[in-house]
């Protein structure tokens, strides 16, 4: 049987006599070409985009707006909370961050892992035990937002980082509730947002960037800033960095006093950051500002020194305060250098009694180091009509039953 001859080079079956040399050639011009189309698509994409932002710019100001203040978490609620204490707040940020960078996630996913967090903890009671586990579904929960599918935490690794304390249904089941009792909405104008915004409209430098960084990731730390503004957040940060970097002001308007409280606030909580904040932002990707905030720390202390009277030798024991509980702790506090500096620290004290299908407790390696638990003070009574429900029945023992 005869078969019609083709003309054409196009079939699939084409046996030639081109070198494999210039084959593969020609397989690489074809890509070359694929990816120099697809950079013009995304250039042209790009530019539609810029084009629509600008005749909606106003419309998605007005949105954000209504948005930050829909999603913004009450502090006074989570006060209210009988077993977490603001004191465990330092040593969950810190394992965020550590997990955060691990992951390689955008920035923003941080400040929205935060803010869902603590809008659950202002609508639901959070068992110390379970504290962690919050803040990893809250992370989960980020990251499938606004980060790349291949960038997302498996639970295996997070359970891996929380040192095996939780099976992985549990990871599962707390993501889920958190999404419940948020209503899904996920949605939430980040620090980071608004400061992109402003360092595009002012021509600030990335430098000035790093620094605002920093400063609201120290915020994160503290009981003041959880209730702030995102777009406060923003402005005061980045007025305070360019302070501290000794650039020029910029006049973008008047202050009112929302915004002068915040960035005196801030300005006093930038003393003895966390070390693994630091340790984070000392790196030349992030231009070093924590060396160069550290630097400017100690020239205005030495500022003070010289212009301040001696002060007796024992005026100091005298007029000693007791520690501030809201103060950021540090592993190791530079006593003994490596002892805990890198340390994944859980930030609970689990005990097995009061969670029926965890793990039994048994003694972790040195890795990972608890969370001390302070001394037990007495339960103050709550009123009854408070809104605040308890966690899901999963999370619920017979022995570690809460309800207000």
């Amino acid at each position: 049987m005869a078969y019609p001859s083709h003309t054409s080079d196009d079939t699939f079956f084409v046996e030639s006599d081109e070198p494999c040399q210039q084959q593969q050639q020609r397989i690489n011009m074809r890509d070359a070409a694929k990816m120099i189309a697809r950079n013009k698509q995304e250039m042209i994409a790009n530019e539609l985009s810029r084009l629509a932002g600008d005749e909606y710019l106003e419309d998605i100001m007005q949105h954000m707006r209504h948005m930050e203040d829909e999603t913004l978490p009450d502090a006074n609620l989570i006060d209210m909370q009988r077993e977490i204490q603001w004191f465990m707040r330092p040593y969950l940020i810190d394992f965020l961050i550590e997990a955060h960078a691990a992951f390689s996630l955008l920035p923003e996913t941080l400040f929205l892992t935060v803010n869902l967090l603590d809008r659950y903890c202002s609508k639901r009671v959070v068992y110390k035990q379970h504290y962690q586990l919050v803040g990893c579904a809250a992370l989960l929960i980020a990251a499938k937002y606004g980060d790349k599918k291949d960038r997302v935490p498996q639970i295996n690794e997070l359970n891996n980082m929380c040192c095996g304390l939780y099976d992985a249904g549990m990871f599962t089941q707390m993501e889920m509730h958190v999404l419940n009792t948020l209503d899904w909405n996920i949605g939430h104008p980040t620090v980071d947002f608004f400061t992109q915004l402003i360092v595009a409209e002012e021509r600030d430098t990335r430098e000035v960037e790093h620094m605002a960084a920093y400063i609201c990731e120290i915020a994160l730390y503290h009981r003041d800033f959880v209730s702030t503004k995102p777009s406060i957040m923003a402005r005061a940060s980045l007025a305070l960095g360019r302070a501290i970097l000794g650039k020029p002001e910029v006049n973008d308007g008047e202050w009112d006093h929302v915004e002068n409280v915040t960035l005196l606030t801030l300005s006093q909580h930038l003393h003895q950051p966390s070390v693994t904040l630091s340790r984070k932002y000392s790196s030349t990707y992030y231009s070093r500002v924590s060396a160069k905030l550290a630097d400017f720390l100690a020239q205005q202390a030495a500022i003070a020194r010289r212009g301040a009277p001696p002060s007796p030798p024992c005026e100091s024991a005298l007029t000693s305060k007791p520690a501030n509980v809201y103060s950021t702790p540090h592993k190791g506090l530079g006593a003994v250098p490596g002892v805990a500096d890198g340390y994944m620290t859980p930030p609970i004290t689990p005990d097995g009694a009061c969670f029926g299908q965890m793990k039994e407790y048994q003694i972790v390696p040195p890795r990972c180091p608890l969370t001390p638990t302070p001394p037990p003070t007495h339960h103050v009574s709550y009123p009854q009509q408070h809104h605040m429900a308890a966690g899901p029945s999963y999370f619920e023992g017979s022995q570690a039953h809460m309800a207000y």
